[in-house]
């Protein structure tokens, strides 16, 4: 269930810091990078499938890639990463307004081995995360899981970008449809997912990053996908954090596009599947490319 979090909530720790569909071409699905045309659109618009954070070793960005942002008037995220009214929103979403702090989730043995590991393994001091909701703390957890001293995050290194360009810096969403989206896992279920990280009861999760890593790098993102909504240990109902959210999505993209040409950049997970945006753009009357 952990890795719910990695497309989701990996954008909101970057702000505090911070079955494919059969209608689909399947021949063309190994990319990361797309093109958007047609209807009344003057120019191109391009989406790409980001990972909120990656090992240094891992990162593709090509010349087509680094081009095709730089040939874009202006860059989208699936929020607005350089506004300050984001991040003050999202931290504030992320405050327990219920009365407990985070070790009253835990027993006292289990909040040692909690704040154990968050000395250890996230180089913190568990104080900062005590009035804040566990999903919070579970997001980094779920950051930590490129194990690399040198890890990156695309949207870092693309904000630093456009903003070097002076590319004005849009978002899809507003903080609270992210937390809103949060909130639909049970606390329960964060802890029980904390509580397995920390004692190390992770194999199988393991195992499914490596593949959602490797599926990555080979830019395959059918498989990406099927990762994601079939693994177990990835959670069994998605829908609030991709079909829900993409279709939202549409309109809003058709609206930016419009008016200028926009590289979106969102969570890799979103671009496959019946519902994802690739697919809902081409329904919509868009032409959808692969840019290889």
């Amino acid at each position: 269930m952990k890795r719910i979090f990695t497309f989701l909530a990996g954008a909101i720790a970057l702000l505090i810091n911070f079955t494919s569909g059969a209608q689909q071409n399947k021949t063309d699905n190994k990319s990361l990078l797309w093109r958007i045309t047609g209807k009344h659109m003057a120019k191109p618009s391009y989406l790409f499938g980001t990972m909120h954070q990656i090992c240094k070793d891992d990162y593709i960005w090509t010349d087509k890639m680094k081009a095709s942002l730089e040939n874009s008037e202006k860059v989208c995220f699936e929020m607005d990463m350089d506004d300050p009214g984001v991040m003050m929103s999202v931290a504030s979403g992320l405050i327990d307004k219920s009365g407990k702090q985070l070790k009253d989730y835990f027993t006292p043995e289990q909040y040692k081995l909690v704040t154990q590991y968050v000395k250890d393994s996230l180089g913190m001091d568990i104080a900062m995360f005590q009035q804040m909701k566990p999903v919070m703390l579970q997001t980094m957890m779920g950051l930590s899981e490129a194990k690399c001293k040198d890890a990156v995050s695309y949207e870092e290194t693309i904000i630093k970008t456009a903003q070097a360009t002076n590319k004005e810096v849009l978002g899809l969403e507003e903080p609270q449809e992210q937390l809103s989206a949060l909130e639909t896992i049970p606390t329960d279920s964060v802890i029980s997912a904390v509580l397995e990280e920390v004692t190390g009861h992770k194999k199988d999760e393991t195992d499914d990053y490596a593949k959602l890593i490797n599926a990555y790098k080979e830019q395959d993102i059918t498989a990406l996908y099927r990762y994601i909504t079939e693994s177990k240990s990835i959670g069994d109902d998605m829908g609030p954090f991709l079909d829900v959210r993409n279709k939202k999505w549409i309109p809003r993209m058709a609206k930016k596009m419009d008016k200028s040409s926009v590289f979106f950049a969102v969570g890799a997970g979103h671009l496959w599947g019946d519902h994802g945006v690739i697919n809902l753009l081409r329904k919509d009357g868009y032409k959808v490319e692969a840019v290889k």
